[in-house]
């Protein structure tokens, strides 16, 4: 990688000779949108190398006005040519065969694509490329017509981030510190408070893998981390919790996965996850033979959320939940936390179960693992006690449980009729909650 990355700098090197020489056709040196343009239509690789790294260069030292500038000219200026469009049409329609019809797909591509890719020719492109998506997503929520320019970026990055040029890794102690560090950077679960805390996530009977690409070699694209216990675990704090004793890894007989995270913005939409998880459970089976059952400890994030927007909701919710809730360190409170324990665990299995959007679940989490074929098996109260899991889920954590001689019959149950396979534990406390409702 390393000399491959030197090998295109010096590409690069021989083309800004070439591009010192042609000055004179920008306005000035920073000029995007001539620069985009000679990109997306020199032929010599060291000149369109040089042109990469000058729209890199110059799109670095843009402020944010001029970056929302850039993709106001890519919306504009580099859409689809509608001349060449509408003649690969015609001439298709003169004579439809494999190559006419592949005209047609070409022309009908958005030039801004054409841009993407030189851009990525750049010794660094690809690291541009997704900043400069995480920059657009930014600038999406206030100017939706940007959505045609963020589907060609995201359309180029799946097919570059496509699971055949995914590397799996294991990450433990040894791992270079420029990872470790991007761990504890990016874990967006359960924060990692320090080196120790890290280290005790990588012990003996804990794994760590994650997916890397060959344009990002140091960067994780995304990781998980395992726990490997006896049953189901409930509490994050029980795993965590630097004082328990350790488990021998071949002794234990359930891995639970208990962090998922994401690493890098620019690539949200294109999802590593579910094979990450099948990979994992994979390299962990054959590692460890002993392992008979594997689980999620999954975060409920917009259950709190959901259940402000039912305050007025009776029976369903009644005001003293809320009074509760409202009260600082509740959770604190052995009786206060008893009392709230059934009705959020009961209103917990009616949000998971009901609550859709688009005949799917509402809650995101929910419907990733459903959607890979697991069973929302066990929901935990005082799961997760930390500040973070207070204010987003009332402390509730959720069991997925993969089954793996089920996996296919569920994902394919829940993706033909949207039906959420659940345990009986979940199942009473639905019903528990919909006889509240009807009373």
């Amino acid at each position: 990688m390393t000399f491959f990355r030197n090998f295109l700098s010096s590409i690069a090197d021989a083309g800004r000779e070439l591009l010192e020489g042609r000055q004179g056709r920008y306005a000035r040196p920073t000029d995007m949108r001539s620069l985009c343009s000679d990109l997306i239509t020199q032929k010599g690789e060291a000149l369109g190398t040089a042109l990469a790294c000058a729209v890199v260069d110059a799109y670095c030292a843009f402020d944010e006005s001029e970056k929302a500038a850039f993709f106001e000219m890519l919306l504009a200026d580099f859409d689809v040519d509608r001349e060449a469009l509408e003649n690969a049409i015609s001439t298709y329609q003169n004579s439809p065969d494999p190559t006419s019809a592949q005209a047609v797909g070409w022309a009908a591509e958005s030039l801004r694509q054409r841009v993407i890719r030189g851009i990525n020719m750049a010794p660094n492109g690809t690291r541009m490329v997704i900043n400069m998506r995480e920059d657009l997503l930014r600038f999406l929520k206030d100017n939706p017509a940007l959505k045609p320019v963020d589907s060609d970026f995201a359309h180029l990055l799946a097919s570059w981030f496509n699971r055949g040029f995914l590397e799996i890794r294991r990450i433990d102690w040894n791992t270079s510190a420029n990872v470790l560090e991007k761990l504890i950077e990016y874990e967006a679960v359960h924060e990692i408070r320090d080196w120790d805390d890290l280290r005790r996530r990588l012990d003996s009977d804990r794994r760590c893998y994650a997916f890397f690409h060959p344009g990002l070699p140091d960067e994780p694209l995304i990781f998980v981390e395992v726990a490997l216990v006896h049953g189901l675990a409930g509490s994050v704090q029980d795993l965590l919790d630097d004082t328990l004793e350790r488990i021998i890894p071949n002794k234990a007989d359930t891995a639970i996965f208990y962090s998922i995270s994401n690493c890098q913005k620019g690539l949200r939409g294109i999802s590593f996850g579910n094979f990450l998880i099948k990979q994992v459970v994979a390299e962990l089976r054959s590692e460890l033979p002993n392992l008979n059952a594997f689980s999620t400890l999954s975060p409920v994030p917009g259950f709190r959320r959901w259940l402000e927007s039912r305050r007025d909701d009776r029976p369903l919710v009644g005001p003293e939940i809320f009074k509760m809730l409202d009260e600082p360190n509740w959770v604190d409170d052995p009786v206060k936390s008893e009392t709230l324990r059934a009705p959020l665990m009961e209103l917990c299995a009616v949000y998971l179960v009901n609550e859709k959007i688009k005949k799917r679940p509402l809650d995101g989490v929910a419907k990733f693992h459903l959607g890979n074929g697991a069973r929302l098996e066990r929901i935990n109260w005082l799961g997760d006690v930390s500040a973070k899991g207070i204010d987003e889920s009332a402390t509730i954590l959720v069991n997925y449980k993969y089954d793996l001689g089920k996996i296919e019959s569920n994902h394919e149950a829940f993706a033909n009729t949207a039906t959420v396979m659940r345990s009986k534990q979940v199942e009473t406390l639905l019903e528990n909650a919909e006889a509240l409702s009807t009373s």
